[in-house]
């Protein structure tokens, strides 16, 4: 690297590179593997609970309760799902998959209590909870087109 009058030449300090190549430019403090794309990791039954609780402690925190701003409260919720025992090992999440997976999951457990109280006022002598049940997700896949796949979540938030 040639140095006149203190000053460093940058031009020669960079690496050569191909303009034939048809491998991409490297870019500093980024890999050669997808830069910037992540992983998707599906949620667990396990990592849907542990949410719901932190959604649940979080907003019924009498100290703070709805007097949080959403990104703080956004923030207690990650901190205290992240901060879980269960999930010792495991890479923790951030803000933005815990917000959208609340998202998915609100929405599709509220669509589905709709069909349980739908069937719940049309439950007939004889019929039990598990009667109930089945009638509710006969109305959700009826309505929805996909079957009900949170019903660990709809049990957590009843």
């Amino acid at each position: 690297m040639a140095n006149y009058n203190g000053y460093v030449n940058l031009l020669a300090s960079q690496g050569s590179i191909d303009l034939g190549s048809s491998q991409p430019f490297p870019i500093p403090g980024q890999s050669n593997d997808e830069p910037g794309v992540k992983e998707r990791r599906k949620w667990t039954t396990k990592e849907d609970v542990i949410l719901i609780g932190a959604w649940l402690n979080t907003s019924k925190d009498p100290i703070v309760s709805n007097e949080q701003k959403a990104g703080a409260f956004w923030r207690r919720i990650v901190e205290y799902y992240n901060a879980s025992p269960l999930l010792v090992g495991t890479i923790p999440r951030e803000l933005g998959q815990c917000k959208q997976r609340w998202a998915r999951i609100n929405d599709v457990v509220c669509k589905f209590a709709g069909c349980y109280d739908m069937a719940l006022r049309g439950q007939r002598s004889g019929q039990n909870d598990n009667d109930v049940m089945k009638s509710a997700l006969d109305i959700f896949h009826s309505d929805q087109n996909q079957k009900f796949n949170l019903e660990h979540a709809w049990r957590e938030l009843r």
